[in-house]
């Protein structure tokens, strides 16, 4: 049995789970109209900066094909919802390009209902989009609006660089996810929590807006997304590696490589800034879960240091071609 064509799929699935907006402009989140026409009409926020951003992830690529279409869907929506995190743009709306090889209820169910609940946990609404046959992939784009937007250009030398939470557990977890490495009931919830449910530091970036020099979230590995930073405000970085917050996962997962896990393994989503060592009281006084591993420089180039020595990772990040 053939299963619903495009616009019943974007009724039963999406245009019921996400009922904002209305041709009297009377809605609420700024949608005077939402799904269903040729385009979405928003009102912006007045007096703020729209932020938005898009991200592609591909089946096989950026998540198995064959996984629980909850969590693909909530990890589709938490990565781009990273993005206005690291900008300190509060989320507003959002929009999905869906690819499919088929069109299955059984899979469209669990993946509408997740998406549905997590925009809902982080205030966002769903407001058009695409659906079209071919290899599974994902398209979202997050519109957010910000006052004090954090950039990567406005670092200085001599900024103090943080990270929040812990780093690696992700990267850890993905032969987990993937199933060639076997681990306890307990290891396995927290690999597919590390993997599926990234944690958007809307919080973290909110609470040092008034002392951020720059900021961006840690997707591609630390070593390579700092060196974003550095590369915006022409500055060269000396970290620390140990202060590095290793996650717990990545120590029990990875043993002996987990420093390098946390430093260039990726997907991790959490919050890297830079604050003028002026402001380093009053930032460590707001008892965030945030640890500083090192300061920018003038020269370029990013030196790593472990127990007083150089130190060499063996490689950047994740690369995209």
């Amino acid at each position: 049995m053939p299963g619903p064509g495009e616009f019943e799929l974007i009724r039963e699935y999406f245009t019921s789970r996400f009922q904002t907006g209305s041709r009297s402009g009377t809605a609420d989140n700024g949608v005077e109209l939402g799904i269903g026409d040729d385009c979405a009409l928003l009102n912006p926020p007045v007096g703020k900066t729209l932020a938005t951003s898009v991200d592609t992830l591909v089946a096989d690529v950026h998540f198995p094909a064959n996984a629980d279409p909850y969590r693909i869907a909530s990890r589709a929506l938490r990565v781009n919802l990273s993005d206005l995190a690291a900008m300190n743009a509060e989320p507003l709306w959002f929009t999905l390009a869906l690819t499919l090889p088929h069109s299955d209820p059984a899979w469209l169910e669990p993946f509408a209902r997740g998406l549905a609940e997590t925009a809902h946990a982080f205030g966002i609404t769903l407001v058009g989009g695409d659906t079209t046959k071919g290899p599974l992939s994902i398209t979202i784009q997050v519109t957010g609006a910000c006052a004090r937007p954090l950039r990567r250009d406005g670092a200085s030398a001599g900024d103090i660089i943080y990270v929040s939470n812990q780093l690696g557990a992700a990267a850890a977890a993905l032969p987990v996810v993937l199933g060639d490495v076997a681990v306890s009931p307990r290891q396995q919830q927290q690999a597919e929590t590390a993997y599926y449910a990234p944690e958007p530091q809307f919080a973290v970036a909110r609470a040092v807006e008034g002392y951020a020099s720059a900021a961006l979230d840690i997707s591609d590995g630390l070593l390579a997304d700092l060196g974003h930073i550095c590369d915006a405000s022409q500055l060269g970085a000396d970290l620390n590696l140990d202060q590095l917050p290793i996650a717990a996962l990545a120590q029990s997962l990875q043993a002996g490589a987990a420093l390098e896990t946390a430093l260039t393994g990726g997907d991790d989503y959490q919050l890297c800034f830079t604050v003028p060592a002026r402001h380093r009281d009053a930032v460590q006084a707001l008892q965030l879960p945030i640890t500083p591993i090192g300061h920018l420089r003038e020269e370029p180039g990013i030196r790593c240091q472990w127990n007083g020595k150089p130190w060499q990772p063996r490689g950047t990040g994740y690369q995209h071609f």
